[in-house]
């Protein structure tokens, strides 16, 4: 199973080229990547390609030759690591408000795939399948990475503005 997040066939919900897709860090520093929520301290919060369970981001480093956390300064790394505890705290606050079943947050920082440095925000919900709910996100079935009804798009936008919205209400002095 992958675990990179670059793997969706998803459309991309702006109209624009699938370019960024190649590019996720270069296109968030140039304002081309639609999936940005926020730019944060050593990074940007994004939104995943897929929504098979809803709320689904990613913190992407703002380097994009920075493969590992141990190639950050220890100041950048704190900072990196406060980015996606902030990140993670935003999607378990929206995303408990928007569905009762929402259970948890899962962290992850994997990098077996892409070659930057990447954290994984994965919202669970005591809806999902029994055999998976207590299993790592990874062993969902290939076809949920790649099926179209999964697929980000606008019918994710409040989704977006809710976790965008707790972004912003956690931005510290």
């Amino acid at each position: 199973m992958t675990n990179d997040i670059t793997h969706s066939t998803a459309n991309d919900t702006t109209g624009e080229a699938d370019g960024w897709r190649s590019d996720r860090i270069g296109s968030a520093l140039r304002g081309a990547n639609p999936s940005v929520l926020r730019r944060l301290d050593a990074g940007f919060a994004v939104i995943g390609d897929v929504q098979f369970l809803p709320g689904y981001s990613v913190l992407l480093v703002d380097d994009p030759d920075v493969q590992r956390l141990s190639e950050l300064s220890r100041d950048r790394r704190l900072r990196f690591l406060s980015d996606m505890d902030r990140l993670g705290e935003a999607v378990e606050r929206a995303c408990r408000r928007l569905d009762p079943a929402f259970r948890r947050v899962n962290l992850e920082i994997l990098g077996n795939t892409d070659g930057f440095l990447h954290a994984h925000v994965w919202p669970r919900y005591s809806w999902e399948p029994d055999d998976l709910v207590g299993m790592p996100v990874w062993l969902y079935p290939r076809e949920r990475w790649s099926d179209e009804a999964y697929a980000l798009g606008p019918r994710h936008d409040a989704l977006r503005g809710a976790i965008g919205d707790e972004l912003d209400r956690l931005t510290g002095p």
